[in-house]
């Protein structure tokens, strides 16, 4: 009882569901892409948004304007190797009417994420990247459903 209550007193609580302005939305991914796919569940599960296969169907339209991952060097070794990675994903996007008038302007979401290397554990270390990357993309689908939730109607 005293965990539940120290809980609700630091502003702690569950990602619950998310409240669209729209009703209908169209996601400018192709139907295979990972991200379309992760974004059309989390929309229709946490919401009463429908997301549409055609731009003419829907209220408000996602365009993805760039996404771009990157993996830098952070630090090499005296041997010249590298040590650390910084993996880097780059999201902008804007949310338009059918009239194409903004109800979010552009945006950019940029997301990091820091890895050590090293040449005796390679199996693992390719592993762990790849759980860093979908970290990454999961991260990307909640700050991009706060933003829509977030938008507001044009005038």
């Amino acid at each position: 009882m005293l965990s539940v209550l120290c809980l609700a007193a630091c502003g702690f609580q569950l990602r619950g569901v998310y409240t669209l302005p729209f009703d209908s939305l169209y996601i400018s991914l192709p139907e295979t892409a990972e991200l379309r796919s992760l974004l059309k569940r989390s929309i229709v599960a946490g919401s009463g948004t429908k997301v549409v296969d055609t731009p003419k169907e829907a209220q408000a339209t996602l365009l993805v304007m760039s996404d771009t991952q990157i993996k830098n060097i952070l630090s090499i070794s005296a041997a010249g190797q590298a040590q650390e990675y910084q993996l880097v994903r780059t999201f902008i996007f804007r949310v338009t009417d059918k009239g194409g008038q903004e109800w979010v302007p552009q945006s950019r979401i940029v997301l990091r994420r820091d890895i050590t290397f090293n040449n005796n554990l390679v199996l693992s270390k390719e592993s762990e990247e790849v759980l860093l990357w979908r970290d990454i993309q999961n991260d990307l689908v909640q700050q991009i459903l706060r933003r829509l939730a977030a938008a507001k109607p044009p005038a």
